[in-house]
């Protein structure tokens, strides 16, 4: 009983440290990324629709993406949420083929900002990853009636270490990201 509580802390845990890696991915650094554009939804024919589902996405250079839509009809709508995105400051130039995304220089200041909202992401992946913790404790406090208070004080030491594991694995995305940010 105690090994599936771990077991599930775990895969719940793990889930954690992706999403928050995710949304370190969608923090621009100096090159375009395709992962910037993964939680823009553009309004297509009424509906919220992922970038990703509406257009293909390459590199051209270090600082340009071009997007190519499935449907040409399209492009306008996609550049309008391109336009629309906060945090980003591109301008996106349609041909009527192609969305072209040039990213703008990003100066000391602006990278200064981003490692913060990239330390706001990490501490909300730190909390996410202590509430799986927090529950799977309530979990194994639970189960005190059935298993001895040894075993149960085991899996809670296993909990411990499986918390922070994962938050050091946040951690360390963190520092890679930063390094990221404020390399020239």
């Amino acid at each position: 009983m105690i090994e599936e509580v771990l077991s599930n802390a775990t895969d719940r845990m793990l889930k954690a440290v992706d999403s928050a890696k995710e949304d370190f991915a969608t923090v621009r650094t100096g090159r375009a990324n395709p992962a910037m554009f993964q939680k823009v939804l553009v309004n297509y024919y009424g509906t919220a629709t992922p970038l990703e589902q509406l257009a293909s996405m390459q590199n051209q250079e270090a600082r340009t993406l071009v997007l190519t839509p499935y449907d040409k009809g399209a492009l306008r709508d996609i550049e309008q949420a391109i336009r629309d995105m906060p945090n980003l400051g591109a301008n996106p130039t349609n041909d009527g083929t192609i969305v072209r995304v040039t990213l703008p220089e990003l100066t000391q200041e602006r990278r200064k900002e981003y490692v913060k909202l990239v330390k706001n992401k990490a501490e909300d992946g730190r909390v996410a990853v202590r509430n799986v913790r927090r529950k799977a404790k309530d979990e194994l406090d639970a189960l005190k009636g059935e298993l001895g208070d040894d075993e149960i004080a085991r899996g809670e030491k296993d909990l411990e270490a499986l918390t922070k594991q994962h938050v050091d694995a946040i951690d360390d995305a963190l520092k890679r990201k930063e390094a990221e940010l404020l390399e020239l």
